[in-house]
């Protein structure tokens, strides 16, 4: 990377990982808070349902549009949009309260997500595509790790309200991160070189990329699952603190967060697809033995396994995800579709372990999700074997 690209990486790397810090020290007290306030298993569904809901909504506008009109008009104001919806929690004293205001948070993180990364995928060097993402989703998964720490020592010292407080005060600054050190529109215009984005049509009929997706959304359906519902099962069965929930949740997504880099370096030099698939199968695996845990132990080891899953799997699908996008020449389009695979993943996850939760038992719906990993998990690579060219024998 030269001088420029490097300080636009440092920028988005260091804003992301603010940002997602915060949402780690809320996302895994939500279910408890909820259930509290007298939700049932479909409502808590809903509260994380919500959220992607309207993200899937509004991704592939602002990824299209991001890909038309450059990437920071959108990921300035999308971190300070995400400061003040995440302050408007402190005021949620009902559960429809909680949905409503997950909503609007939703719209904001659709602002963010797909367009930092598509800033990433235009100025990662060929050949680097595995190790930049690496180091990139380090940020996420380091963020998603030190925040359900972070917010399990403020509930247990101070108040959940001091939780939403703070996730506000951590998108705050990726704001001002962003709106100083990042270059304007005219230079990252230059970095994309100004051609005409891929259109949605060829985008959702190409095979290699709904491959992508598949695999995309049934990962984080089980990461819905899991942030849903481990913490009920730890709390309602095994009687955990918040302290030990928050690091139970941490574990998995630190464990993560720590071997992307190194994959993303092996994703550069070895079948990007063999890997995936080696990640997908102990996915489900990881996902199957919570349905099997006995103890606290139990789900120690479970989500250490399905923490190294993720890890394996991530960096090589979006090092594929980056080539698509540069050879088709959108990649704000298909990082918005990555995105929505994330939401209608999270969204599918959390609802169906509530009904799961509500219709017959709480640990139902791990076997359920492992099922759904498999087939998408077959079903990528189907999607993405290299095609037989046709022969014109004429």
């Amino acid at each position: 990377m030269n001088k420029l690209n490097k300080k636009i990486f440092g920028t988005l790397f260091f804003s992301i990982f603010a940002a997602v810090t915060g949402v780690g020290v809320v996302v895994p007290l939500l279910p408890i808070y909820a259930h509290d306030l007298g939700a049932s298993g479909l409502y808590i569904g809903l509260i994380f349902g919500a959220f992607s809901l309207s993200r899937t909504f509004f991704l592939p506008y602002f990824g299209r549009l991001s890909d038309l009109k450059g990437r920071k008009p959108l990921i300035v104001p999308g971190f300070l949009a995400y400061a003040l919806v995440s302050i408007a929690f402190v005021y949620s004293n009902s559960v429809d309260t909680l949905i409503v205001i997950r909503f609007f948070h939703g719209i904001a993180s659709a602002m963010l997500m797909p367009v930092i990364q598509a800033y990433i995928g235009d100025i990662t060097p060929k050949g680097r595509e595995g190790i930049t993402m690496g180091f990139f989703n380090m940020s996420l998964f380091l963020g998603l790790s030190l925040g359900p720490v972070i917010g399990g020592i403020i509930k247990d010292h101070f108040s959940l309200q001091s939780s939403f407080f703070c996730m506000g005060l951590l998108a705050l600054i990726g704001f001002f991160l962003c709106l100083f050190l990042l270059p304007p529109t005219r230079s990252e215009r230059a970095i994309r070189h100004g051609k005409n984005p891929f259109s949605w049509k060829m985008l959702l009929n190409d095979r290699q990329v709904v491959g992508l997706f598949l695999f995309r959304f049934a990962y984080v359906a089980c990461v819905g699952i899991i942030w849903g519902f481990i913490p009920l099962l730890a709390d309602m069965e095994f009687s955990a603190s918040s302290s030990l929930i928050g690091v139970l949740v941490m574990l998995g997504v630190f464990i993560s967060g720590l071997i992307h880099v190194p994959m993303g370096y092996l994703a550069d030099r070895m079948s990007k697809k063999l890997i995936v698939t080696a990640g997908g199968l102990l996915i489900s695996y990881a996902i199957l033995s919570f349905q099997w845990s006995g103890c606290i132990k139990d789900l120690v080891i479970a989500t250490v396994i399905f923490g190294l899953g993720g890890g394996i799997s991530m960096p090589a699908l979006m090092a594929m995800v980056v080539l698509k996008g540069s050879r088709i020449n959108a990649m704000g389009s298909i990082m918005a579709l990555m995105t929505v695979a994330h939401s209608l993943g999270m969204l599918c996850g959390a609802l169906v372990g509530g009904l799961m939760m509500d219709f017959f038992q709480l640990r139902g719906a791990f076997p359920l999700g492992a099922v759904i990993m498999m087939i998408c998990t077959a079903l990528f690579l189907v999607s993405t074997y290299p095609q037989k060219q046709r022969i014109n024998k004429n």
